[in-house]
């Protein structure tokens, strides 16, 4: 064990490990083409992504007036399916994401990934791309189960950066992701946290509250041994 500042990192999927939105905005068009709407602008996918697919999907459907709950139901489960199938034909890691994770290890940090894609889906497509060894545990967005209110605690809920820092074992956590999301639930478990300036951040990264700010992950190591 090297003195490097942190023995955990936890990663968000989505606009920080992996580059996803062709592959989610295909998997939402999918259902919206299935429910008689427009499909997005591919591009314009990256603004629907941050708190897990069905909010993606309720978004694009709201933008086109909505539909009957019982309908976008039916919608969400096609498009699961859809993305099931169909989650690794153009995601791709960021550049410098392999090589990062490699010098991680290296260092004897321990890795976990905090997304609000299913566990599943998340588990699966990492496995794919060949980058789900580097990790002691990969937290989706059900992981963690429900709470009071019957919703999943997932991010921004603090409950699953927790959990990735016990299954760490670290005494010195830190969390990168891309948005609001990652920045409340980091801060809600007392971690210090990076926002990922090149990933698909809802808001101007330097406005995130973020400790530090990165524009590609080739700049993560030296943002946090500057920690």
């Amino acid at each position: 064990m090297t003195d490097f500042p942190f023995d955990g990192v936890g990663f968000d999927l989505d606009g920080t490990l992996l580059d996803t939105f062709r592959d989610l905005g295909a998997a939402v068009n999918h259902a919206l083409k299935l429910g008689g709407m427009k499909p997005v602008p591919v591009d314009s996918s990256k603004d629907l992504i941050g708190g897990g697919a069905k909010i993606m999907l309720a978004k694009a459907v709201e933008g086109q007036g909505g539909m009957p709950e019982d309908d976008f139901r039916a919608l969400y489960k096609e498009m699961l399916r859809y993305y099931a199938e169909h989650n690794a034909v153009y995601t791709a890691p960021y550049p410098h994401a392999e090589s990062v994770l490699d010098e991680l290890t290296m260092r004897g940090v321990k890795m976990a990934v905090v997304t609000n894609k299913f566990e599943e889906f998340a588990t699966k497509v990492l496995t794919e791309l060949g980058l789900a060894h580097h990790f002691v545990g990969i937290i989706g967005g059900d992981s963690m189960g429900r709470g009071e209110d019957g919703k999943f605690l997932a991010k921004p809920a603090p409950d699953p950066v927790i959990e990735a820092r016990k299954r760490c074992e670290a005494q010195r956590f830190v969390f990168v992701g891309d948005s609001t999301y990652d920045v409340k639930a980091a801060q809600g478990a007392g971690v210090p946290v990076v926002a990922a300036a090149y990933g698909y951040c809802d808001l101007p990264a330097q406005d995130l509250g973020a400790d530090a700010v990165i524009d590609s992950l080739k700049a993560l190591i030296p943002a946090l041994e500057a920690l």
